[in-house]
């Protein structure tokens, strides 16, 4: 992604109806810094990126907490609560993880996380999709991204996508079922071979391969469906959503426990102390990373399978 690009297109989004001159006014500055902006010929910092906000109706802290990403210990229009926001995205990541993601050294990534320089709006980008792989829902927090032309068609994919998660589940599993040895020897695709080994019905899986092709995540070639580049689908901006998939696959789920399926179930009913059932959810997240780092690092497909995990309370003392 040309982040430079973007930036530029960002900028003159934002600026709306406005002159340039009105709105470089408007930031207090003497020269056009909005016609330097969005010509390329310099960018602005993340700090007067986030004054530009608050100068078109947009106020960072509201940005922020519409996006869903970290805690603001400090006004975004600092150099400081820039750092301080930066350093709630990097989670557990390495400056040396950083670095390779962003193309930067050591010394200028250090800086920008310490607060002791500023961090230029292109990189500021490139951050939050490093880290949070949500940059399309953080320019969604500030303009239409349809209108920015170099993340329109990745946008379109990634609402596609989401529907997909919504409203075709078994979608899921059909995007991995195309890498399986069994599929890939056939000379063409034959209607109804996912959805006899998944048990769903032939109209089911033409919905869900005419999804995948629209959201770019299979396309046609010499008669069969093969995958593309892995497109992440985020669907915390959707919390109803994301509690629609969980329900659907932990149903199917449930329906192999009561008929006596393949798979391996398990559940423990126990009483324990607020402490230790934190330390159990803790337990929970290093479970999915973990799992999450196997399947990336597998270089075959010959199963397609779905983990399920549930821990709720049931009945529970004041904290």
């Amino acid at each position: 992604m040309d982040t430079a690009l973007l930036a530029r297109e960002l900028v003159r989004e934002l600026r709306g109806r406005r002159t340039q001159k009105q709105l470089s006014q408007a930031l207090g500055s003497q020269s056009n810094v909005l016609f330097a902006w969005e010509s390329g010929r310099d960018a602005p910092s993340a700090r007067r990126f986030f004054e530009l906000c608050a100068a078109v109706a947009k106020p960072p802290e509201t940005v922020i907490e519409t996006f869903h990403r970290g805690r603001l210990e400090g006004p975004l229009t600092t150099r400081e609560g820039v750092a301080a926001w930066l350093r709630s995205l990097v989670g557990n990541r390495s400056v040396g993880d950083l670095c390779a993601g962003l193309g930067r050294d050591r010394y200028a990534v250090g800086r920008w996380l310490r607060g002791q320089t500023d961090v230029p709006l292109p990189d500021l980008l490139a951050f939050i999709e490093l880290t949070t792989l949500g940059l399309l829902d953080f320019l969604a927090c500030l303009v239409d991204p349809q209108r920015l032309d170099s993340v329109a068609e990745a946008h379109r994919r990634l609402e596609a996508a989401r529907r997909s998660a919504r409203e075709v589940p078994w979608s899921h599993a059909i995007v991995h079922m195309v890498e399986l040895p069994s599929y890939r020897r056939l000379t063409a695709h034959e209607p109804g071979w996912f959805a006899s080994r998944l048990g769903i019905t032939t109209a089911e899986e033409r919905r869900c391969l005419d999804l995948l092709v629209d959201m770019g995540r299979l396309r046609k070639e010499q008669g069969r469906y093969l995958g593309t580049d892995a497109l992440h689908v985020d669907t915390r901006s959707d919390p109803d959503a994301t509690r629609r998939l969980a329900a659907f696959w932990m149903k199917l789920g449930a329906e192999r426990v009561e008929s006596g399926g393949s798979g391996r179930f398990a559940f423990n009913t126990f009483a324990v102390g607020h402490a230790e059932l934190g330390r159990l959810r803790e337990l929970q997240g290093r479970y999915f990373a973990e799992l999450r780092s196997i399947v990336a690092e597998c270089q075959v497909a010959e199963v397609v399978a779905v983990a399920t995990f549930q821990l709720f309370a049931l009945a529970s003392e004041p904290e």
